[in-house]
């Protein structure tokens, strides 16, 4: 183990606060605009309408623990540093347990990364360096499990107890878009609970421009009988059809769009009076088909372009329409350009 990393395991072990600190530290960041286009031409301005959350909304996220907003076009970029000449990202995760408040009536006990559901969406460039500084304060034992390619022994599938600490390292390839989450059994009921997220791994060369929303589809099994009994984009149920989100009418949407519901086989996406381009799994730089319903197992994951030509209200829900009605279901909100 080389020096640096030791270094943060050695903070994460006698530290953990110091990592729980550190969080707050992290460079997150909204959409990034600044990359030139295909062409080398400068980039296109984005404009993202400004977000009026309404009083209700804002209620609903002080007493539930959750925040959708900023799960919907947030991303981690870690701290970044460079080590011989190349790249490196160092991220801080922590594993931890709180109740977040469904709705009205009912309250469940997560367990989450960073004290939120979804966990922060990391992003990364291939080629990058990965370190990430795991501390596990969640009151069980947990792990980190990254989709990618990286060797076993980063492989996350070992248990990391409560009160300990682990470096995960790798490299980020290939590009496109990946998850974690916890891989400690029963891996169902860790990721049903909420230990999981979105890792977008760039292309070399830039995607265009485009307002970039993250939206994860999740299940709760709120009795412990194994079937769900609410879902949610983002962590809360119907919390866009209560704030719906406002995009720019006439301007590229790319939707980074992961479903992470444990217990049902499978989950489409839908919009409505649209169509979207697909990039499968965000490993291609051309778009493998246009449709407008997309069906995707347990840990399936695309990129989804479209934009939208007339104003109004549009709803996006997966076609199981029980999924939708307890929870998975939202609004865009197309503002005229």
């Amino acid at each position: 183990m080389d020096r640096q990393r030791r270094k943060i395991l050695e903070l994460g072990l006698g530290g953990i606060g110091l990592i729980g600190s550190a969080i707050a530290c992290s460079p997150i960041a909204t959409n990034r605009n600044s990359e030139s286009d295909k062409s080398g031409n400068p980039p296109k301005k984005v404009v993202i309408p400004p977000i009026d959350i309404s009083a209700a909304s804002q209620e609903r996220i002080k007493t539930s623990g959750l925040d959708p907003i900023s799960a919907l076009r947030e991303f981690d970029y870690g701290k970044v540093t460079q080590e011989n000449g190349r790249t490196v990202r160092e991220f801080q995760l922590t594993a931890q347990s709180k109740t977040v408040k469904l709705n009205a009536s009912t309250d469940f006990i997560t367990w989450n990364v960073n004290d939120r559901v979804p966990g922060p969406t990391l992003r990364a460039t291939e080629g990058d360096r990965i370190r990430i500084a795991f501390a596990n304060q969640g009151g069980h034992a947990h792990s980190l499990h990254f989709h990618g390619e990286h060797p076993s022994e980063m492989d996350g599938v070992k248990p990391i107890r409560n009160g300990a600490a682990t470096i995960y390292e790798f490299d980020a390839m290939p590009y496109g878009v990946h998850l974690y989450h916890c891989h400690v059994a029963p891996v169902a009921r860790h990721i049903g609970k909420g230990l999981y997220g979105m890792f977008i791994i760039d292309p070399p060369k830039p995607r265009p421009p485009a307002d970039e929303l993250v939206l994860i589809m999740g299940g709760y099994d709120i009795d412990g009988d194994g079937r769900n009994e609410m879902y949610a984009f983002n962590g809360l149920p119907h919390f866009y059809m209560q704030q719906p989100i406002a995009v720019q009418q006439n301007q590229l949407l790319r939707l980074y769009v992961l479903n992470m519901i444990e217990f049902d086989p499978v989950a489409t996406f839908h919009v409505h009076a649209n169509m979207f381009q697909v990039y499968r799994t965000g490993r291609g730089m051309s778009p493998s088909e246009e449709t407008d319903v997309i069906t995707m197992g347990t840990a399936e994951r695309h990129i989804l372009e479209l934009t939208y030509r007339f104003t109004g209200k549009y709803m996006f829900h997966p076609h199981q329409d029980t999924i939708a009605e307890a929870g998975c279901m939202g609004l865009f909100d197309v503002i005229a350009s």
